[in-house]
């Protein structure tokens, strides 16, 4: 399940990534026909990820994958999973929709009360994840992570549907509930209550993961699989992570 709102966008003819094929035969098909799960097989020959054709910066590579992303037309390519670890050590994980990245970091919004919202306020390191099929990619984002401002999150909130500004009223998110008969009266009665014009609740808003670490995964051929990690070694006057380290991992 996919914790946030995802609007469709219309479709535009875009050209794809370098390299690439057309978007019929972004999905390979698997090696060999599957006996059991195990035999489950599929051979990455789509692209490659070198040190040369990188960007030195995390954050200007990983806006080039997204936007290669965008363009391909991928589905839901905004969706990525979020992980966080509780009190007693247990990890979970969920899925989020990213509402906005720049240098400061990677944004989304929902329930502070929720699971994710507790376990952050306890321990506010995670991790994010993105797992782009077609383009055989991954990347793997881990730092801290801090609320946005006030501001942000009325900006934010402000701009979505009606029905999503309504929900976020009637949904006490990852408690027990009776039945999904609580959440649509639950929807009734702060309809009735704010019309048109409900305000942010004080529970609900946006959260930034400032990355300290970042990895991308480019599937090759043979299981010989590039990866490139960026890390962090110094942080400037406001705090931010700088001066990067680009170092190639073993697959």
């Amino acid at each position: 399940m996919i914790d946030g709102n995802s609007e469709a966008a219309g479709k535009t003819a875009h050209q794809l990534p370098k390299g690439y094929q057309s978007l019929h035969h972004l999905q390979r098909p698997y090696t060999e026909r599957m006996s059991t799960i195990a035999d489950l097989r599929k051979s990455y020959e789509r692209a490659e990820l070198n040190e040369d054709a990188s960007h030195a910066d995390p954050h200007a590579q990983f806006a080039q994958w997204m936007d290669e992303a965008l363009r391909a037309e991928l589905p839901e390519p905004n969706a990525m999973t979020l992980a966080t670890v509780g009190s007693d050590l247990r990890p979970s994980t969920r899925v989020v929709l990213i509402k906005g990245y720049d240098a400061r970091g990677i944004v989304w919004f929902t329930n502070y009360e929720s699971r994710k919202g507790r376990e952050l306020a306890g321990n506010p390191f995670a991790a994010l994840q993105f797992h782009w099929v077609e383009l055989e990619r991954v990347v793997r984002i881990e730092g801290v992570v801090e609320k946005v401002s006030a501001e942000e999150s009325d900006s934010y909130y402000a701009s979505r549907p009606l029905d999503s500004r309504i929900g976020a009223w009637a949904s006490p998110q990852s408690q027990v509930i009776t039945g999904r008969g609580t959440l649509v009266a639950n929807a009734a009665q702060y309809a009735a209550r704010f019309l048109l014009q409900p305000p942010r609740p004080p529970h609900w808003g946006g959260y930034r993961l400032v990355p300290d670490t970042w990895e991308f995964w480019q599937g090759r051929k043979s299981r010989l699989h590039d990866r490139l990690r960026y890390r962090s070694e110094a942080r400037d006057a406001s705090g931010q992570p700088h001066n990067w380290v680009r170092e190639r991992l073993a697959p």
